[in-house]
């Protein structure tokens, strides 16, 4: 059976985390629960493991230990439900961000282009807005901001038109019509295109960087000095997001000064700056060549 999701850099990831056995701490992306296994691992008996997810599908991988609370909840509301659990502050917040292999390998979700499905890419299924509501009622305009800032498409201008064009005819509602739009559009390697057209389409969908600046943000609010941040992501608008922020402090990556002129820098960096799997990982599992782990210490 295919996993639900391999964790990456995981030894690294644990690592990084420093685990005090007594402490609290957050897995804001659960997912299959690889990473949080091993973090279990690594807590003693009076330790805290709190995992965040919106998938429903999560729920079938929760490990059966008292020390482990799930919280069905986008992570982009970190603070308020770990103060609903009694948590002000903790020792350390993991995030493995993008989507899992779970979720590109089951093809009614629609998040890949390698199986015919409808135009879904929710991660949370409760919601409403899907992949097909934005391509169908998005206008041009915003079609080519989605494809030019999440997937940094080349021809997003075109491509945006061309995507109005179609829908006046019949609406797009499977990844069948999406293809039959962009095949005659495409540049470059085909491969690539399709993942930056659908990568651009699910952050969209699911607000990935606004949820990711919220929980950032958050983050530093609960994390108690000397608590560690540890965060993977996948391309390179994530990973710019996550390095302004242990940078700044925000998300765009603007220079704070104090009364004094003193620059405000939020965490240390315990190690280097930024780490990447290696190569006998990625022969292993090539859905973390793109990975780059990142950790900060809060000051």
């Amino acid at each position: 059976m295919t996993p639900y999701h391999l964790p990456v850099m995981a030894a690294e990831c644990i690592e990084a985390m420093a685990i005090q056995p007594a402490g609290v701490y957050v897995d804001v992306t659960f997912g299959g629960g690889g990473h949080s296994r091993l973090m279990l691992n690594a807590l003693g008996e009076n330790g805290r493991l709190f995992g965040f997810d919106q998938d429903l599908d999560a729920l079938e991988n929760v490990p059966a230990d008292p020390r482990f609370t799930l919280v069905q909840q986008n992570f982009r509301y970190l603070k308020r439900f770990l103060k609903l659990h009694g948590i002000k502050e903790v020792d350390g917040i993991l995030a493995d961000l993008g989507v899992s292999s779970h979720q590109l390998d089951e093809a009614e979700r629609g998040f890949s282009y390698r199986f015919e499905a409808a135009l879904d890419m929710r991660m949370n299924q409760a919601e409403e807005r899907s992949a097909a509501t934005v391509l169908n009622t998005a206008t041009a305009e915003m079609l080519q901001r989605i494809f030019g800032s999440y997937g940094e498409v080349r021809n997003a201008k075109t491509l945006a038109e061309h995507i109005v064009q179609a829908r006046q005819t019949r609406p797009l509602q499977t990844i069948g019509d999406l293809l039959a739009v962009l095949e005659p559009l495409i540049r470059g390697n085909r491969l690539r295109y399709l993942s930056q057209v659908f990568q651009a389409l699910r952050i969209e969908v699911n607000d990935e960087m606004g949820a990711l600046a919220d929980m950032l943000a958050q983050a530093y609010e609960v994390l108690k000095p000397g608590g560690r941040l540890v965060v993977l992501s996948y391309h390179s608008i994530e990973d710019r997001l996550v390095k302004n922020f242990l940078k700044t402090g925000n998300a765009d990556g603007e220079v704070q000064k104090d009364f004094y002129g003193n620059i405000f820098r939020p965490f240390s960096f315990p190690d280097s700056k930024m780490s990447q799997p290696s190569e006998v990982e990625i022969r292993q599992n090539p859905r973390a060549r793109s990975a780059k782990l990142r950790v900060g210490e809060k000051r």
